[in-house]
């Protein structure tokens, strides 16, 4: 909510600054950078995954991208789409690349942690999360019969043939 009150209130003080055309060119502006940068990180993505598949063809081990990747380009460009001074300064602040860089390690390095927290689990813990529970917590037993087609008159649902000719 505070967020969206500091937007409004610079996009204000801006428009007065200047005028009215001048912001709507500028949000315009970072509706249009933004949807370069998606695109461009769209075929990023999609060009590192055929080098990817391609690499893993020819038995090679694919390397792997320490620069951060396409999710912080992704998420520039969003930050540039949508509306406001404020959003646009992020968006600009994460596509350079030593910025992109700190956070993929940052981010690399909290995900390993919650991971090493997390610890080893066992596929009876998968199954017992898996499982369906009513609202009270017990677990509901059952079996699903499905009954969509009446068995057709003279055919027998036994795979077997018969003992007497």
């Amino acid at each position: 909510m505070v967020w969206l009150v500091l937007e409004v209130w610079l996009l204000t003080r801006v428009a007065e600054a200047t005028s009215g055309f001048i912001v709507f060119l500028l949000l315009l502006a970072g509706v249009v950078a933004g949807s370069a940068v998606i695109k461009r990180a769209g075929r990023r993505a999609l060009r590192k995954f055929q080098e990817t598949v391609a690499q893993q063809q020819r038995g090679v081990t694919p390397e792997t991208d320490r620069s951060g990747g396409n999710a912080f380009l992704l998420i520039a460009g969003l930050l540039l789409i949508l509306p406001g001074l404020v959003s646009d300064l992020l968006g600009l602040i994460l596509l350079l690349p030593p910025v992109r860089t700190a956070l993929a390690r940052r981010a690399e390095r909290s995900l390993e942690r919650r991971m090493a927290a997390a610890g080893p689990g066992s596929f009876g813990g998968a199954f017992q999360q898996a499982r369906m529970r009513a609202p009270d917590g017990k677990v509901v037993q059952g079996e699903v019969v499905r009954d969509d087609e009446p068995p057709r008159p003279g055919h027998d649902d036994d795979p077997r043939p018969p003992l007497t000719p």
